[in-house]
């Protein structure tokens, strides 16, 4: 198969799909004597890219896959096409998911204890039917408490492949003048215990700072 078919097939496959493809997924759209090797599906998406340069759309790679998206800076002008506005979301809501985003995985127990205040289960309902976090196990502790993390959907709509993408807190250097309160809840997040009962290590990078928060505050998004 040549390689123009190919990149035909990938980009047709690309603008027909809801969702975004691996590559895996895009190796299964040729039958098995006719499945070209993987690097030239990649060499096809390059080619893709490059195409895409001086259009209104680019090819991005997110933690799902691939997929076309509009491109960034015309966001002011694309946004005009629906008449909603943006979600508000409560600094609760804000901060549960800095916390998520920052130590996960953690429960809810760890999430009162760093903020203060006890955690509304609607914040927590909301966040999960927008499958922006899951549980992932449980802690081994009485009453096995549910483990929270983010999920492959949260990556996708911020449009990174992971999080060691985020910027690190330290890298925003007006973040106490953004948001005093919100820095000093993330400080105090520091101090929670990295392991379980059990003595099996939780992940944690500490690369995975919220940055989202200031996008979404930048956006006029957070409510006051």
């Amino acid at each position: 198969m040549n390689a123009l078919l190919i990149k035909k097939i990938v980009e047709g496959a690309l603008l027909a799909a809801a969702k975004p493809l691996e590559i895996q997924q895009l190796e299964k759209l040729f039958a098995d004597d006719e499945r070209p090797p993987r690097d030239q599906l990649l060499a096809a998406i390059d080619d893709i890219q490059t195409d895409c340069r001086d259009r209104g759309y680019e090819l991005v790679q997110v933690a799902s896959g691939f997929r076309f998206q509009i491109c960034h800076e015309l966001a002011p002008w694309i946004n005009r096409l629906w008449e909603e506005k943006p979600k508000r979301y409560s600094r609760a809501m804000l901060e549960t998911l800095a916390l998520i985003v920052y130590r996960q995985p953690l429960t809810r127990g760890d999430i009162e204890l760093v903020r203060g205040v006890a955690v509304s289960s609607d914040i927590i309902r909301v966040l999960q039917e927008r499958e922006w976090i899951t549980v992932v196990g449980h802690r081994d502790v009485p009453g096995r408490p549910a483990l929270y993390a983010t999920t492959k959907q949260f990556l996708n709509y911020f449009n990174i492949k992971n999080l060691q993408q985020l910027p690190a807190l330290r890298d925003i250097k007006d973040f106490a003048e953004l948001d005093p309160e919100l820095e000093l809840v993330l400080a105090r997040s520091a101090e929670l215990p990295t392991t379980d009962s059990s003595n099996t290590q939780l992940p944690l990078d500490k690369s995975l700072e919220p940055t989202i928060l200031i996008v979404e505050r930048s956006n006029g998004i957070l409510d006051e």
